[in-house]
């Protein structure tokens, strides 16, 4: 019998062939010798062997019985026969096999091997098949191989080593130090060959390589890309790679899409490294040659990129200001979408005016789905940016189109009509407006044809509202009111008969309603110092009479009269209500004094314990405000059944405001499983000695319980 075909000739031979089954015959024939040589244990020809059977491996047939040989290919001293073995060991097993873990001891071995290109193979092979278990036991070798002085093995042994980390992410301590110093070695090592072979491609024109005119564009957006990477947060490698970024951005062709693949790639370089400025504003530069060019994608790159230069050159990028506003006038949405942005960020208090004035022209004309973010931003940048009110009115009335302007101004008369008749102004002539002349425009807006069925609804809210601004007139006002209780128009309808039932049934709550919305300036904390001050007084200076039945009153059920007689008691909701109302922007005094609370020394206070539920008050007090207390209530139940639906009401007298903050929960189990804790904050300005009446309702074994009890021994540090 002689030699086994050649795997050159085997290729050969099954390429021949014509039809699937003849290429099927071949194979199987081939398999019955291969199989046939390793019975016979053929060492001569195991190589070629089981190199033959990874090509047909590659074809799709199965190639499992030569796991073994790979193994045994892989222990031989001879170089052929390990490379073929750690070949087909990356071929035929993975981790999932037990096969793959015979090879760690002749891994071991070859990773101490003299020979550079056996501990290549081994740590190839490492990185591609490595279990849990191998890398554990083999990496000391690759840590060892990282310190070595042969770039080839230090190359895949720093591979090797990642993978090693990603299975094992434990012992990552390991590598640390050895790559902290390949760091630093390889940083000073690349850096001078990266632009000693940028500069080559630069200075010589390689036909083969070329593309469009420009050498190696590829090549050259792959070292652009290193070196930033390398120029990150180095001042160092900016310095020294800044030549060179310089003659690549004046000498590259602009006129071929792989040349401004270059100059983008240079750009984002200059960029996001710590480049000097001469080079930030080159790379803006460039940015506006891309602006003018034909291709729509080039000026969509080029506003990207302008955008997120504009907070640190703005200066450089504002010298482009025309050329960005002249992309606004391009007809695909994108480029107009991001010129928009770029125009807002370009606006200042030198510009204001000139730039307004194009955002104008351009909401003329622009998408439909532009117009809100145009109109949104020339809004917000009047207001930060205009020179005096009134042209910042103006802007905003240019601005608008026809009915949300009247919409607008419909709203703002509603609310603030009783300034119009005052007739207060800043910068012009006093025009004097009565209440009848305001009403006569807004039944205009009503009564006109053109006017949208949106517009009508808000001017006829605006005419409500004014009958709690105006005095004189507010039987026109439910006059004309009333004529829109039988409008063919729904929604104005609907309104118009909720506005009559105001009017007729609840007139006590119209002013309450129909309110002035608070002005939506912040307060500080002198502010609100100031609003306590005042509190203190309003509430010292009330006098002890009954609340008018006219006032909006909300009583608790079983709340009233808990701890003094109704004629001398306010509930907690209208106590806190009236406490609000002098408070700005319509925010709740406790609020204003809602900051996190030091822990004080306060002891605390078992306020209920009935038939195994207790609820106990633990007490804080901020420094900052001595009138505030935070109680913060814990309630546990020791019974031998559970409670539901938990809740827990509490009144104080006049003179103290209390806030009931949302409980942690309702269900309490049983043998103290659990708890439900809640915040009340109590101001007591005056200082008065606490009471408190406490209302328990819950359920327990399929009853419901309702438990009223007085808390009168609150400790003297919780008030005075």
């Amino acid at each position: 019998m002689g030699p086994p075909l050649r795997l050159h000739e085997l290729i050969r031979v099954i390429r021949s062939v014509k039809t699937q089954n003849e290429e099927r015959e071949v194979i199987q024939r081939e398999c019955a010798e291969i199989r046939s040589a390793f019975r016979d244990e053929d060492s001569v020809y195991r190589g070629r062997s089981v190199a033959k059977l990874l090509y047909m491996h590659m074809l799709g047939y199965p190639a499992h019985f030569g796991q073994m040989e790979c193994l045994k290919l892989i222990a031989s001293a001879r170089f052929t026969d390990k490379r073929i073995g750690y070949l087909g060991a990356m071929m035929l097993l993975d981790e999932r096999q037990d096969a793959h873990l015979l090879i760690t001891n002749s891994m071991k071995r070859d990773l101490e091997h003299s020979s550079a290109v056996v501990q290549g193979l081994a740590l190839c092979t490492l990185a591609c098949l490595g279990s849990v278990e191998m890398c554990r036991d083999l990496a000391g070798e690759v840590e060892r191989l990282l310190q070595t002085s042969n770039s080839h093995v230090k190359k895949k042994a720093v591979l090797c080593a990642v993978h090693i980390i990603r299975k094992v992410p434990d012992i990552v301590e390991m590598f640390i130090p050895t790559s902290e110093m390949l760091l630093t070695e390889k940083r000073h090592e690349i850096l001078p060959l990266l632009l000693q072979k940028l500069r080559q491609i630069m200075s010589g024109y390689s036909p083969e390589h070329a593309v469009s005119g420009v050498t190696d564009p590829f090549l050259q957006v792959r070292i652009l890309r290193l070196l930033r990477v390398l120029g990150q947060n180095d001042e160092s490698v900016c310095d020294a790679m800044s030549d060179m970024l310089a003659q690549v951005s004046t000498c590259t062709e602009t006129q071929t899409n792989a040349g401004n693949a270059v100059l983008y790639e240079t750009v984002l370089t200059i960029v996001e490294t710590k480049s000097a400025s001469g080079l930030r504003v080159l790379a803006v530069n460039i940015l506006g040659r891309f602006l003018l060019s034909n291709d729509k994608n080039i000026r969509f790159v080029a506003l990207i990129s302008l955008q997120r230069l504009v907070q640190s050159d703005h200066a450089a990028v504002q010298r482009h200001r025309g050329t960005i506003v002249e992309c606004l006038r391009q007809t695909d949405t994108t480029v107009n979408r991001k010129a928009l942005d770029l125009c807002f960020a370009l606006v200042n208090e030198t510009n204001i005016r000139v730039m307004m004035k194009e955002l104008q022209r351009f909401l003329q004309s622009c998408s439909p789905e532009l117009k809100e973010q145009c109109t949104s931003g020339i809004f917000l940048c009047a207001e930060k940016f205009s020179p005096s009110k009134r042209w910042h009115i103006d802007t905003i009335m240019e601005t608008l189109v026809t009915q949300p302007l009247v919409q607008v101004a419909a709203w703002c008369i509603g609310e603030y009509g009783d300034l119009l008749v005052i007739g207060a102004c800043e910068e012009e002539e006093v025009i004097q407006v009565t209440e009848d002349d305001v009403l006569d425009v807004l039944e205009g807006v009503l009564q006109s044809h053109i006017s949208l069925a949106s517009t009508r609804a808000y001017t006829l809210t605006a005419i409500m509202k004014l009958s709690t601004r105006f005095s004189d007139t507010i039987n026109r006002i439910r006059r004309v009111v009333s004529i829109y209780g039988c409008c063919h128009d729904v929604e104005l309808q609907q309104r118009a008969v909720e506005y009559n039932a105001l009017f007729k049934k609840y007139d006590h709550m119209r002013s309450a309603i129909l309110e002035k919305m608070p002005l939506p300036e912040k307060s500080t904390g002198a502010e609100t110092e100031t609003y306590i001050g005042e509190i203190k007084e309003k509430t010292e200076s009330q006098p002890k009479s009954i609340p008018s039945s006219s006032q909006a009153v909300s009583y608790v059920t079983d709340l009233l009269g808990l701890l003094e007689e109704s004629a001398h008691s306010t509930p907690v909701a209208a106590e806190v209500s009236s406490i609000n109302q002098n408070v700005p922007n319509g925010e709740s005094l406790l609020d204003l004094l809602d900051e996190a609370p030091n822990p004080a020394a306060l002891p605390p206070l078992i306020a209920y314990n009935k038939n195994g539920l207790q609820v106990e008050f633990s007490f804080t007090r901020p420094p900052s405000t001595s009138a505030l207390l935070v109680v913060n209530s814990c309630a546990t139940n020791s019974s031998s059944s559970d409670i539901t639906d938990l809740q827990l009401q509490a009144a104080v007298p006049k003179s103290v405001q209390i806030q009931l903050q949302a409980p942690s929960g309702s269900l309490l189990p049983a043998s103290g499983g659990g708890s439900v804790t809640q915040c009340l904050r109590i101001l007591n300005p005056q200082k008065v000695p606490l009471r408190m009446r406490l209302r328990l309702s819950f359920t327990q074994n399929g009853n419901q319980v309702q438990e009223i009890c007085e808390v009168n021994d609150f400790p003297a540090e919780t008030w005075q």
